[in-house]
């Protein structure tokens, strides 16, 4: 009895002696703010859900604009998907600018991209500085730019804020109240407490969402100020055209799988060959579906496609023949790759399998602006 009590204390004693040596979890950084681009790709409701019940997630902040030329295409799509989840939206612009006409310029761009993305007026807008034309900036170029394209932010509505590098804070700009990017964690913690929320990581992994995300702590409610969360359970995008079906037997079930085609597909708006074709699938190919359909005559299988859209591919007659393979299970194939063809780009193929053409550029080590060519294979993911 005696022996058991002294190694119980030792075990405490050791334990608490590691203890010290490791990282503090009482002092950790909050996740209570994700960032998300064209670089995450789509963002689904389950995604955001996720992160809000299991990691503690209450804030997104989506990219909308860069420039006076880009505009996100994931934004809208990203912030309904958030605001169904019950997350506080925000909104942020990539400067490019170097002069107060630059900044005001890009500033109405950023307020029509965000209006169009359905960001909420009253929620943040922030312009994100730490592009290579601010690093060669002055710091009184930088500090006036930055003020004139938050004072138009502010008079559509919205309110703004200034997301920089740590290092820039006081050295390229002056930042009364931002958002700052300092990493790492352990060397970070608890510099920025001032401000408005410290973004403590650039790696963070979310399962089941795509690629690494920006995370922050938020240190008052600047972000989250002006809204209501009012989640609601996800909706499904209703097809372009009314339904053509004359079978008593039609039914539907969810089911996540990888159909490679033996012939060549169209995929379509809709179930059933009334709807547009608007691409095809060829043999080699692959797409991941996460519901299947049987409409009269034909067996058809759904996909989120990068437009935020859902489009449809027919796996084969009802009852009859099969127009390819697949398996129930999307985790069987780890890596997807597609033979470029004629007429093909970076932004037909990237639409086709719901990623962002940025990312299909550099997975194969190329720019959007490099040239792909008829037979080349490309790997997808």
């Amino acid at each position: 009895m005696k022996f058991k009590t002294k190694l119980i204390t030792l075990v405490v004693a050791f334990l608490a002696a590691i203890s010290f040596a490791l990282p503090s979890q009482v002092n950790a950084a909050n996740t209570d703010m994700v960032d998300t681009s064209n670089h995450n790709g789509l963002m689904t409701y389950d995604n955001y859900y996720d992160m809000l019940v299991h990691y503690g997630v209450k804030a997104v902040v989506q990219k909308v604009s860069e420039g006076t030329t880009y505009v996100d295409p994931t934004a809208k799509y990203n912030l309904a998907s958030a605001k169904q989840a019950g997350l506080y939206l925000n909104g942020y612009h990539f400067a490019r600018y170097t002069t107060v006409e630059g900044a005001r310029a890009e500033a109405r761009f950023a307020v029509a991209a965000a209006q169009s993305a359905g960001l909420p007026i009253g929620a943040v807008l922030a312009t994100d500085v730490e592009a290579s034309e601010q690093a060669n900036n002055s710091y009184a170029a930088n500090t006036a730019n930055n003020k004139a394209f938050m004072e138009v932010v502010q008079a559509a509505g919205y309110r703004s804020t200034i997301y920089t590098m740590g290092s820039w804070v006081g050295t390229k700009m002056s930042v009364d109240k931002g958002w700052i990017a300092d990493y790492p964690y352990n060397t970070s913690r608890d510099r920025y407490t001032s401000h408005h929320a410290w973004q403590f990581r650039s790696d963070q992994q979310f399962a089941g969402s795509y690629g690494n995300f920006d995370v922050s702590q938020l240190y008052d409610d600047f972000f989250t100020a002006n809204q209501t969360p009012s989640p609601s359970a996800p909706v499904t995008p209703a097809p372009s055209q009314p339904a053509k079906s004359n079978a008593a037997s039609d039914s539907d079930y969810a089911q996540t799988g990888v159909f490679k085609p033996s012939t060549t597909v169209n995929i379509r708006t809709g179930t059933g060959t009334g709807y547009a074709s608007i691409g095809s699938y060829a043999p080699g190919e692959s797409v991941i579906y996460d519901h299947v359909y049987i409409r009269g005559t034909y067996v058809w299988a759904r996909y989120l496609s990068y437009s935020g859209r859902y489009h449809y591919v027919s796996l084969g007659v009802n009852g009859g023949e099969s127009y390819g393979s697949r398996s129930s299970n999307a985790q069987t194939y780890s890596h997807t790759y597609y033979t470029v063809r004629s007429g093909d780009s970076f932004w037909s193929i990237a639409n086709k399998y719901g990623i962002s053409m940025y990312t299909l550029a550099a997975n194969n080590g190329k720019s959007i602006y490099s040239l792909i060519y008829p037979g080349e294979s490309l790997y997808i993911r």
